[in-house]
């Protein structure tokens, strides 16, 4: 079985996964897909093809710095829509692999992004968390300790 459940940050998409887990007692397991594509960030090839995209002042210690990549996409759509061409293929990779690994477990599939991919109309259940802003935005600011301007930015 394969529940999807989307909603926009700080909505408990990640809350709602983990309390599944516990009351379904069968094996059950989770992908975080905004994970998946933090690791994408990780990988050579993607950071060699962000930097020629972006420049490298989004690179901080060898590695990608989300936030300042952040900065970049948030603000623009067509900047959003280069960092999804350089990873969307490698974090489909590692979502297919993931399912096909589980076939035999209930597998939560958790992504703000889910309703636009093909995995969203692979689910045999999907789950939509609608939460009052200011709710969202207190959780994400407290979890990723990130300031209200930018939550905003993240929003827009």
């Amino acid at each position: 079985m394969l529940i999807g459940i989307s909603g926009k940050s700080g909505s408990g998409k990640t809350t709602l996964s983990n309390n599944l887990k516990e009351l379904l007692s069968r094996e059950v397991v989770h992908l975080d897909i905004d994970k998946v594509g933090h690791n994408a960030l990780l990988l050579d090839e993607v950071k060699e093809e962000l930097i020629k995209a972006f420049g490298s002042n989004i690179v901080n210690n060898e590695n990608i710095d989300r936030k300042k990549l952040g900065e970049i996409v948030f603000n623009n759509r067509e900047e959003m829509q280069k960092l999804t061409d350089i990873t969307w293929n490698h974090m489909q990779k590692e979502i297919d692999s993931f399912i096909e690994s589980n076939k035999d477990k209930i597998i939560i599939l958790d992504w703000l992004l889910l309703p636009i991919t093909k995995y969203f109309k692979m689910c045999d259940l999907t789950i939509l968390l609608d939460i009052p802003y200011e709710i969202r935005k207190k959780r994400a600011m407290s979890r990723d300790d990130i300031t209200e301007e930018a939550f905003d930015l993240r929003e827009s």
